[in-house]
């Protein structure tokens, strides 16, 4: 059986209707509390959010859920999705959820699962929990003497400072370093800003006034420009942003040129390489890494795997093999030695080790290598299979033919929004744009 519910990232969808309902949300608690839980007693889940107005509506809705299956619930309010990870292991709870729909708008919202081991389920379980989610709720629910109890943590926040802050190296600090944060409105709109003042940095933040219809509204990681614009206005020694969930980050020096996440893995890559961290030399990526990281991995005798979109994938495959480093270049990077997902302020605090420690400006640390011409672009369509369209198959395979050996082409459906996403790359940019163009047509065309 195939999931109905579950995407690349957990439920997502429009807030307030199906299946991001409360309705839906009470029946998944439901089956998730029934399928985590250990026994008669210490079940816990923990529950986290990003800043949105919708998640008032489905936390409540999470909490009865779970609850009236016997587990008892600790609220932790905005808060990182990597936070949600790191305590549902730190507390010892059976299940952590995460109510975000990460770089998405406002009226959009999700729900992330963990499992007690702090990573993010597998599509088998979430196949096995949307099964549960078809059965009578009456063979599930508990007695009334059995019900769980909720309760709020108030120094959530606090222990995710504490244990982020543990990444950095002791013996280093930010002093003298003008950082530009943008926290895009989001869950890190506290966190973020009090991480890099307290390691000594001089810290302009933007994004930190969240009011529920406001989060990556023109800021964070899906719309950088702001930041670029203040670093150079600031005179900023660097730039960061955050998506809504802090998950993941992008960069920007201080000349105000972006970096992404692919710029990153392989500064990250080459630091730990020299200092024997890198585990098999290799690091996990996806289709949608540039050829140039691959190229420059490959220079300093490095492999560069990859996985299907989505960083749950580069996750899996990191725990499969044994790799500590992987990511997207969306920004989502994996450090397995810290976490079991993406962190952006870990990834963040990876690149001014970096900085401190090299003595350079983030514009020589960060030109890593020379990216290859890449060109994505978004179809959005209304419903059916569009790459199933015999004239569609036939563009791409064109489209194959003119790249050749030198160049890629990765097309797929996105898998938490309406859209086609068309991707190619080689060293022509010219032959890349109309290779893109002719296979855009064709799906706009069925």
């Amino acid at each position: 059986m195939g999931r109905k519910l579950f995407g690349t990232d957990g439920i997502r969808g429009t807030a307030n209707q199906e299946p991001v309902t409360a309705a839906t949300a009470l029946r998944l608690a439901m089956a998730a509390g029934a399928q985590f839980a250990r026994g008669p007693k210490h079940n816990l889940v923990v529950i986290g959010k990003d800043t949105r107005l919708s998640g008032y509506m489905l936390e409540p809705a999470l909490t009865s859920g779970f609850i009236s299956v016997g587990m008892d619930v600790v609220l932790l309010g905005p808060i990182p999705t990597p936070a949600v990870g790191m305590l549902t292991r730190s507390l010892r709870a059976d299940l952590g959820v995460m109510i975000s729909a990460s770089h998405n708008p406002f009226e959009d919202n999700g729900i992330k699962l963990f499992g007690p081991d702090g990573f993010k389920l597998s599509d088998a379980v979430e196949t096995d929990i949307e099964l549960g989610m078809e059965e009578d709720p009456d063979r599930i629910r508990v007695d009334g003497s059995e019900l769980g109890k909720a309760r709020r943590l108030d120094d959530a926040l606090g222990r995710y400072l504490e244990f982020v802050k543990s990444s950095f190296p002791r013996r280093l600090q930010l002093d003298g370093l003008k950082i530009v944060v943008d926290c895009a409105h989001g869950a890190a709109y506290r966190v973020a800003p009090d991480l890099f003042y307290e390691l000594g940095a001089e810290v302009v933040s933007l994004g930190v006034e969240p009011d529920g219809f406001n989060i990556n509204l023109a800021c964070g990681a899906t719309a950088p420009e702001l930041l670029a614009e203040q670093v150079r206005a600031e005179g900023a020694d660097l730039g960061l942003a955050l998506d809504g969930d802090a998950d993941r980050v992008v960069f920007c020096d201080e000349t105000g040129r972006l970096v992404d996440g692919d710029q990153v893995m392989g500064l990250i890559a080459s630091t730990w390489k020299q200092a024997g961290r890198l585990n098999s030399d290799a690091v996990v990526a996806t289709v949608m890494s540039n050829l140039g990281l691959e190229r420059c991995l490959q220079g300093q005798g490095l492999d560069l795997l990859r996985t299907p979109v989505g960083d749950r994938y580069v996750v899996e495959r990191m725990r499969q093999e044994g790799y500590n480093l992987g990511g997207e270049p969306s920004g989502h990077i994996i450090m397995s030695d810290f976490t079991t997902t993406g962190d952006g302020l870990i990834a963040a605090l990876q690149v001014l080790e970096a900085l401190v420690t090299d003595g350079r400006p983030a514009s020589e640390v960060l030109s890593v290598f020379e990216p290859v011409p890449q060109l994505l672009r978004n179809v959005r369509f209304n419903g059916g299979e569009p790459l199933e369209a015999g004239s569609v198959q036939a563009a791409i395979r064109e489209g194959e033919n003119r790249l050749g050996a030198g160049g890629r082409l990765v097309i797929r459906k996105s898998g938490t929004e309406p859209l086609i996403r068309v991707m190619a790359e080689g060293d022509d940019a010219t032959l890349i744009g109309d290779v893109v163009d002719d296979i855009v047509q064709s799906i706009a065309a069925v």
